[in-house]
């Protein structure tokens, strides 16, 4: 753990962790009784420490997107939980208009460009943002996230070599959740260490770092987006692991037992639970109080989007290239 982060940075960073755990949960069970609608709902529940390491690491000046595993990371980048909420039930006052939902979660003014629902498809546009920031001699960095199954997409490699060819400073961090929808990355990938990949692109090998563990993400990530601000892309990879299935409709992963075990035992917030009070005996009372705030926060959001009106048709219309016509 970095001992020049301080107590409250460290007390942001677990009140994050522990608000997206129970956005997701909440999320889930309002899913189930028909208020989040739609055919998907991708949860983040299990890959915290993934996703707050990785942006705590960066600027608030730099670039994130995601694919539709977005929930988590719009959390941690300080989008506003209601707003958030208000979207997934397809509200107005939705972070998206209530046009985007679920998996299309974006705001730009936090430099957060989704949420995007087409595997793979982001990779391209993370490319193109990259080229952007050095076309303008800008000094950011993009962090493009995407998972194990996104780089078996034809996307991947048109975009890491793109980037490599330009020197685009673009973090590329696969998140290794060891399914694609519900094939493990041995069935599914002739090379399973994902970061190997970026070799054949002359690309910087970043490592393979435990995605549990929140301070080791971020110390990557730091150091990625540091190499990426001077020298072009680079590609690492978080072993991490998602609780829940690939979406609601998938149950296979309540048959793995013995592996649910074993990642429940290594909880990402646990674990960062038991580093703050090891390294802060009288942190307890803290701690509860930050779990508390989080309830009260979720419940605000759940409230605020139950009480937002629903987009018009003016609202459905807005925002195309080409009037309707009657």
């Amino acid at each position: 753990m970095n001992t020049d982060l301080s107590r409250d940075q460290l007390l942001e960073w677990y009140h994050t962790m522990v608000l997206i755990r129970r956005f997701e949960e909440t999320s889930k069970q309002l899913y189930h009784d028909g208020n989040i609608g739609g055919a998907y709902l991708h949860l983040y529940t299990g890959q915290e420490a993934t996703g707050v390491g990785a942006i705590r690491a960066l600027r608030d000046t730099d670039h994130v997107i995601t694919s539709y595993r977005d929930h988590g990371i719009a959390l941690a980048r300080g989008i506003d939980p209601g707003k958030l909420m208000a979207e997934m039930f397809g509200k107005k006052t939705g972070v998206s208009g209530g046009k985007g939902g679920s998996m299309h979660l974006a705001d730009p003014a936090k430099r957060m460009y989704g949420g995007y629902g087409i595997v793979a498809g982001h990779l391209p546009i993370a490319a193109g943002i990259a080229l952007k920031v050095k076309y303008m001699n800008e000094d950011d960095v993009v962090l493009c996230m995407f998972g194990d199954g996104a780089s078996n997409n034809g996307y991947f490699h048109e975009a890491l070599n793109f980037s490599a060819v330009l020197k685009l400073p673009v973090i590329w961090l696969v998140e290794n959740n060891l399914y694609g929808m519900g094939t493990s990355v041995e069935l599914s990938s002739g090379q399973t260490e994902f970061v190997k990949r970026g070799i054949a692109y002359g690309m910087k090998e970043g490592p393979r770092v435990d995605g549990m563990d929140v301070f080791a993400t971020h110390d990557a990530v730091q150091e990625a987006a540091e190499y990426a601000r001077k020298n072009g892309p680079t590609i690492l990879e978080a072993l991490t692991y998602r609780y829940d299935g690939h979406g609601m409709s998938d149950k296979m992963y309540q048959s793995r037992e013995d592996e649910m075990k074993y990642y429940h035992e290594r909880d990402p917030i646990g674990r960062m639970r038991n580093t703050l009070c090891e390294r802060f005996p009288d942190i307890g009372a803290d701690l509860a109080k930050t779990e508390q705030q989080v309830e009260e926060e979720v419940a605000a959001a759940v409230k605020f989007a139950e009480e937002s009106p629903v987009p018009t048709y003016e609202d459905l219309v807005r925002n195309v290239y080409v009037e309707a016509q009657s």
